[in-house]
């Protein structure tokens, strides 16, 4: 049930989006003796465990809670694993996998007041941002938590409970309006996702996804533009439900693009355990039941089966791969479809 926020709850949700602003001044002099920090990282799930070597089978050291955020002093890859993702930090006590860490940065940025009737597309800068919903019976209350990297269409600014400028977030799922501190949001300029290579025929483009070895290969004209790591479907995920959980192998094409998608199951809320993911990025769909290439702000264990049938990819790589398939989608569309690039999952 959702809560009336009052002026202390807010101040202290406002906080918790500047975090990370400690890090970039004050790394060093708050680790004197571990060496410069390389980076901040966020804890995605519940809680998740610090080791006291890069290894699951050492000693058990501590825990840390989602959202909290963690200094990162070096990225090891660890003889000891596990196999298909030996990546580890060394962090403060020890050391943590980076499967439920996103790496994070905090940057303002100055407020964009000319917003087009259409909306336009910005996307989170700082680790994390609570949003607020306002309604005549209940004032502001907090919904949603925003996350870094995460992507959003905003249509209008307005005048917050702080007096401060406040995006006004129009979510493509519930068609309902909520608002963000306008200082946590940079805004996408087209040109950063405008269609790249969109003179090479339909039959010229395919992309080939292979669940055991967990990648993904895009081609033009028969030569690799595109290898990296994926997480697949985890098969049986969710064994009451009428919809499979595993990728679905076989031919498949891309049917339709949206570059922001909120994921989940549209519940109004503010529990941050929700299955809620507004501002899924760049999100390509291949087949007609929903399973879509997009970028993931949740985790980074690719190499790993992770999903509920999509293919999880880095952001920034699914960025370009939503720029390069066909059917084209021009900035500030919000949704383009038609029979576009083939795929082939195996």
């Amino acid at each position: 049930m959702e809560k009336e926020l009052s002026r202390r709850d807010f101040l202290k949700l406002g906080g918790l989006a500047l975090g990370g602003l400690a890090f970039r001044g004050l790394a060093s002099e708050l680790t004197p003796n571990r060496g410069e920090a390389i980076g901040l990282a966020r804890v995605t799930i519940q809680e998740i465990k610090i080791y006291s070597e890069p290894s699951y089978q050492s000693e058990e050291v501590g825990l840390r809670k989602r959202d909290q955020l963690l200094y990162l002093y070096e990225k090891i890859t660890s003889p000891l694993g596990p196999e298909f993702n030996p990546r580890w930090y060394r962090v403060e006590g020890g050391y943590a996998h980076t499967a439920y860490l996103q790496p994070v940065e905090t940057t303002l940025h100055a407020p964009v007041t000319n917003i087009p009737a259409e909306g336009q597309l910005f996307e989170v800068s700082v680790p994390l941002t609570q949003t607020l919903r306002y309604t005549k019976t209940y004032g502001w209350q907090p919904l949603y938590r925003l996350y870094y990297q995460s992507m959003h269409w905003v249509t209008g600014v307005d005048i917050g409970p702080d007096g401060q400028l406040w995006y006004r977030i129009t979510d493509d799922l519930l068609l309902l309006d909520y608002h963000v501190q306008a200082k946590h949001m940079r805004l996408v300029e087209p040109e950063e996702y405008s269609p790249v290579s969109t003179d090479v025929p339909l039959g010229e483009k395919r992309v080939e996804v292979s669940i055991d070895e967990q990648t993904l290969t895009a081609y033009q004209h028969g030569e690799v533009v595109l290898y990296t790591q994926i997480s697949t479907g985890i098969p049986g995920l969710a064994p009451n439900s009428p919809t499979p959980t595993a990728t679905p192998r076989g031919s498949h094409f891309v049917r339709s693009k949206v570059p922001v998608r909120h994921m989940g199951n549209g519940q109004l809320t503010n529990d941050i355990s929700a299955y809620e993911l507004p501002g899924v990025p760049w999100c390509s769909y291949f087949t007609d039941t929903g399973v879509a290439f997009h970028g993931t702000y949740w985790h980074d264990n690719y190499g790993n089966e992770m999903s509920h049938g999509c293919v999880n990819m880095r952001p920034e790589e699914a960025k370009w791969l939503f720029r390069w398939l066909a059917p084209v989608s021009e900035p500030l569309e919000w949704e383009q479809n038609g029979r576009g690039t083939n795929v082939y999952v195996f």
